[in-house]
């Protein structure tokens, strides 16, 4: 890759970011497969956006041409493989270990002197250079980020920070076919193609990243590129819990819904956290219970003891055959002996369908739907496209709604509603967008008979119930169990000693 394909804009020190008007808002570093990369991101008063500024200390801009120009040509030729092994995502770990012990090599050669450190840095760099997407590669790694996005040549690599919302940062791709050579090489490696006659693509990382590219002129500005990072630190109930997302009550009476074999709806708008609430919500399923996952592309994580099968649609090859659809992998977990069944997203009427149809046959089924509120769901689901008959909603007994306020940067649960026998909404819980609080608005009806039917409590011990459960979600966030393995064990531990939990609350102790 020609030096000039990445222009790299210089990180201002703290005196020239005085100088220039500029805040400085964030500093962090991290490290991307060994290599170190710092971070610094700046507002100018002249900016609408924050400026997002990687640097990779060490590396002089002289050797990164020796590296770019000349090793990058010997790592290729000294490193035998077949085209079928580099595409293959089960061998990536394989390939990529045989690529960085192959720079070790190159590098020795040429830098004898060199430091074994310094040399493990250069050769990450080398390899990243090689197998991966350049510099974008070093965006990846970094947790703060939601989205990296290459929107042509012609501007900035943009990036949607957690905290910050969407900044320009320092790096630019020059070049439009470089932009299509990365496209293409991910498509590769999912045997796919993105070309004229397929201008979009719809793919994923071997690190479960999802990847959006579209071609010139289907995109008018340019060849783009669109990466959503799959959650390293997937979300779990005390950290929505600790972050404000969601009320401590309204936790603890959907751990009781989904403890009863409930079924629910997670609904909002795009980006608004649906899945990461459906991905919280599976971790409070019983051990001995059995979970199909369907989706799209991998985006859910659950405790790794569970009794758990994830499967992903596949989509057709470049002859049009060998599709594996939503339906066909709902259809097929029918025939799996599911306890739960976890779907992704539902967007079509067979699918919606097939779900309900799931329900009413006795599995407890979690899925997401884009809506903004609860009214907007039923609607959604009893008009066209999807267009499922009322009758049929009466098996479904709640609604969570997820918001993310684009102001404010936040995101929150806006509603939970439960579904009485007309297939007719009842919010019980709203946000209140004033004081930042969930407040109960309504009074449960359905819920209680439900619940009392299947569990044989009353309202008081429904009411007692979700009580408990609230201490025990109060304790995990304040003793930082957030980790999805933790609050899945918390989880278990409950439902078999619900005592020897209860005394750590009480005493506010450890667990394990």
């Amino acid at each position: 890759m020609p030096k000039d394909d990445i222009k790299e804009i210089k990180t201002n020190n703290k005196e020239e970011i005085k100088k220039s008007n500029q805040s400085l808002l964030a500093s962090y570093g991290f490290s991307s497969e060994g290599l170190p990369v710092e971070v610094r991101i700046s507002m100018k008063e002249t900016d609408f956006v924050p400026q997002y500024e990687v640097t990779i200390p060490g590396i002089a801009e002289g050797t990164k041409l020796i590296l770019e120009t000349k090793l990058k040509g010997e790592l290729v030729t000294e490193v035998k493989l077949d085209i079928s092994d580099m595409l293959d995502p089960k061998k990536y770990e394989e390939v990529k270990t045989k690529f960085l012990n192959a720079a070790k090599k190159i590098l020795e050669r040429n830098f004898p002197s060199l430091s074994e450190d310094k040399k493990s840095v250069l050769a990450v760099y080398l390899l990243q250079k090689t197998l991966g997407l350049g510099e974008i590669e070093a965006l990846l790694s970094d947790g703060q980020l939601e989205e990296v996005v290459v929107n042509n040549a012609k501007e900035p690599v943009w990036v949607y920070h957690k905290k910050l919302g969407w900044c320009k940062t320092n790096l630019r791709i020059k070049r439009e076919e470089l932009v299509s050579d990365y496209a293409s090489m991910v498509a590769r490696k999912v045997g796919r193609q993105i070309n004229i006659l397929n201008p979009m693509l719809d793919a994923h990382l071997p690190t479960g990243d999802r990847v959006n590219a579209t071609l010139f002129p289907i995109s008018a500005f340019g060849n783009t590129i669109t990466i959503r990072k799959f959650s390293r630190n997937p979300w779990t109930i005390s950290r929505f819990i600790k972050s404000k997302t969601i009320s401590t009550d309204v936790a603890a009476l959907i751990w009781l819904c989904i403890q009863n074999e409930l079924s629910l709806l997670v609904t909002g708008g795009t980006g608004s956290g649906k899945t990461s609430f459906l991905n919280a919500m599976a971790g409070v399923i019983p051990a001995n219970h059995r979970i199909i996952s369907i989706e799209d592309t991998r985006e859910l994580t659950l405790p790794s003891f569970l009794h758990w099968v994830p499967m992903v649609v596949r989509e057709a090859n470049p002859e049009g055959k060998g599709e594996v659809t939503m339906l066909d992998l709902m259809v097929n977990s029918l025939r799996q002996r599911p306890d739960r069944i976890l779907v992704g997203e539902i967007r079509r009427q067979r699918e919606a369908e097939v779900m309900f149809e799931a329900m009413h046959t006795g599995h407890s089924v979690y899925a997401t739907l884009h809506a903004d509120n609860a009214e907007q769901t039923i609607s959604r689901l009893t008009n066209p496209p999807i267009n499922v008959a009322p009758e049929m909603l009466d098996v479904l007994s709640g609604i969570v709604v997820t918001f993310r306020h684009r102001r404010f940067n936040i995101r929150r649960v806006l509603e939970f509603a439960e579904i009485n026998n007309k297939g007719k909404p009842n919010t019980i819980y709203r946000w209140d967008v004033k004081t930042d609080k969930i407040k109960g608005i309504g009074k449960m009806s359905k819920l209680v008979d439900t619940l009392s039917l299947y569990s044989g409590m009353t309202e008081k011990e429904i009411e007692d119930d979700v009580n408990e459960k609230m201490k025990v979600l109060n304790w995990m966030a304040n003793k930082g169990y957030e980790d999805v393995d933790q609050v899945g064990r918390v989880v278990s531990h409950y439902y078999v000693n619900p005592e020897e939990v209860m005394e750590s609350v009480k005493k506010n102790g450890t667990l394990f």
